[in-house]
């Protein structure tokens, strides 16, 4: 008796929870799910947990989401692949509610369990629980069930794949948008599964029904079936087959809803890879021309994001003319985001035009675009600048874009400022000390004192890397003086910067330049009036012990480094007394 109420315990326990009225509750009885099936056992399991779990489906959905979840992973559980077939029927179930994203995760579960199912298992079991789905009176079960087609499918006998078929155009043909949309948009999951002929014979008529839908919501989902029949007709040879693909494309390209020429805009990379060479340069090409000079902005703006994809896919006298003399026109398109996206794409293009055409094309749009009264335009260029500099040289790249740069460096929007400075590194190993010294090095040191911390903290980086880029017998000459000068500033700012920036080079500088140029300054900023300033004087001593320890010569500097923290750690300021504390046990 005593053996049976503890196997009945755990059911018990679960019931209770399952019923109380706190969410939380119960969303933490189907996490433990798996330890009470573990205590029952996989008979138990299928037998008396899985059906009690299919009664207790009327519930909040985030229980239910939960519960999705839990079930596809519950094979192990119901004792395996061989009974796996068992937890079909609570998740058919919770595919037919109302909430789409228990929904979602219901088919979720379905096909990943369908994945480890047998054929006899799929035949007698997973495609009669799609054939319910699909034939359901409410939608939500037809909507859910297009989603499982792709994986049963698959696995599926020649007569169940027939069957399958005929389920699927209905779905196509349903009424209700809803379940049209489910089936356009698990069309293109469908197709890579289908038997040659059967794609052309029965796929693409329903791709074309759906691309002339009379709601755009269920049009814009077939771009993605679109691509998969574009790839499937690569592998035929049938001219007919060609040009039923190229009439949906058309037809989604010219649509009157912009939301669908959107969705042909942001794939057009992936429908040019998937097509043949000849389609790409008779009809995509033409295509592309025609979205770049679409009315709607956001269309532009995806197929915007798409030129440096395209080009690749075109023989270069085709960038040449005609795409670049369209594309010349997006610098001064009316729409910032339009401009930002081409500025973003711009620089890609330098590789596959070669040095020549890039000085003779792009030069030109980099230095307008460079002027942009949209931040992110200008951003964009910045960031992707080492992509020209690969092609035409950094010698040229400094004569034509170094001017803009500058100007740049004082913009008022910080981010491009930020951007600025961590092309600086890069720009100065190229260009040489001498260049550097001339042109650069005032303009890093005047962004120590930039009102934006994250700038200040950026151009102490900056420095650092630069040490790293020539050495530090320059460093001595022309930085580490001008950053320790700052240390006796009336504004507490640029004291700050200075012990930041002691603390980001400690570990690049040698220990002469700490002895005789570091600790000095140092020494005298530990006496500062302002707490701030004293316990990051702390921190920049904590930076420097290790770098004075891996060096013998470090080793007597040490002493003076740790006199110095014993005097912090009696200061009045409790933070000073704290980092100095802690700076002495590094």
């Amino acid at each position: 008796m005593s053996g049976q109420q503890d196997t009945l315990y755990p059911i018990a326990i679960l019931i209770d929870e399952l019923k109380h009225e706190d969410v939380q509750l119960r969303l933490n009885a189907i996490r433990r799910l798996a330890t009470i099936a573990l205590a029952l056992g996989p008979q138990r399991t299928r037998d008396e947990l899985i059906p009690f779990l299919d009664e207790s489906l009327d519930d909040e959905d985030e229980v239910l989401q939960a519960l999705a979840a839990e079930l596809g992973q519950f094979v192990d559980y119901v004792g395996g692949p061989e009974h796996a077939h068992v937890l079909l029927t609570p998740l058919a179930h919770l595919a037919a509610v109302e909430e789409t994203l228990v929904r979602e995760k219901a088919v979720e579960s379905l096909n990943a369990i369908c994945e480890i199912l047998s054929q006899d298992q799929v035949e007698q079991h997973y495609v009669a629980l799609i054939e319910r789905l699909a034939t359901g009176d409410w939608f939500t079960s037809r909507s859910s069930s297009a989603g499982l087609f792709a994986a049963g499918y698959e696995k599926a006998g020649s007569s169940s794949r027939e069957r399958l078929r005929t389920l699927f155009i209905q779905l196509c043909h349903d009424e209700t948008p809803m379940v049209r949309r489910a089936a356009a948009a698990n069309l293109a999951k469908l197709i890579p599964k289908l038997e040659g002929d059967i794609v052309f014979d029965e796929a693409v008529p329903e791709l074309r029904l759906l691309s002339t839908d009379d709601q755009d919501s269920v049009r814009l989902l077939t771009v993605e079936a679109l691509i998969a029949v574009t790839r499937r007709a690569g592998e035929s040879s049938a001219t007919a087959s060609a040009e039923q693909v190229l009439r949906i494309f058309n037809a989604l390209t010219n649509d009157k809803s912009w939301r669908v020429r959107y969705m042909v805009a942001d794939h057009l990379v992936s429908l040019a890879e998937a097509a043949n060479q000849q389609t790409v340069d008779t009809e995509l090409v033409p295509a592309f021309i025609q979205l770049l000079r679409d009315s709607e902005a956001e269309v532009r703006t995806a197929v915007a994001s798409q030129i440096a994809g395209i080009c690749k896919l075109v023989p270069k006298e085709r960038i040449l003319d005609p795409i670049l003399l369209v594309v010349k026109d997006l610098i001064t398109d009316s729409s910032q985001y339009v401009r930002a996206a081409w500025g973003k794409q711009i620089s890609a293009l330098a590789p596959i035009l070669g040095k020549q055409d890039t000085i003779d094309n792009l030069l030109p749009m980099f230095l307008q675009m460079l002027k942009d009264e949209y931040p992110d335009v200008r951003l964009n260029i910045i960031s992707k600048l080492e992509q020209v500099n690969n092609v035409i040289g950094i010698e040229l790249l400094s004569q034509s874009l170094l001017p803009a740069i500058v100007k740049l460096a004082e913009d008022k929007q910080w981010r491009v400022r930020l951007a600025i400075i961590e092309y600086i590194p890069l720009l100065a190993g190229q260009l040489g000390v001498e260049f550097f010294d001339e042109q650069l090095a005032d303009l890093c040191m005047s962004w120590l004192g930039d009102s934006v911390f994250s700038i200040r903290e950026a151009a102490t980086v900056n420095l650092r890397k630069l040490i790293e880029v020539f050495d530090i017998q320059w460093a001595q000459q022309s930085i580490i003086p001008k950053v320790l000068a700052m240390g006796q500033h009336s504004n507490y700012l640029y004291r700050m910067t200075t012990i930041f920036a002691i603390t980001t080079l400690a570990p690049v500088v040698n220990v002469t330049v700490i002895k005789d140029m570091i600790l000095p300054v140092l020494d005298t900023l530990a006496d500062d009036r302002i707490p701030n300033i004293r316990f990051n004087v702390a921190k920049s001593y904590g930076a420097i012990s290790p770098v004075l320890r891996e060096h013998h010569e470090g080793h007597s500097v040490l002493d003076d480094v740790r006199q110095s923290l014993e005097r912090l750690g009696n200061d009045s300021d409790p933070d000073v007394v704290y980092f100095a504390q802690r700076a002495l046990a590094v």
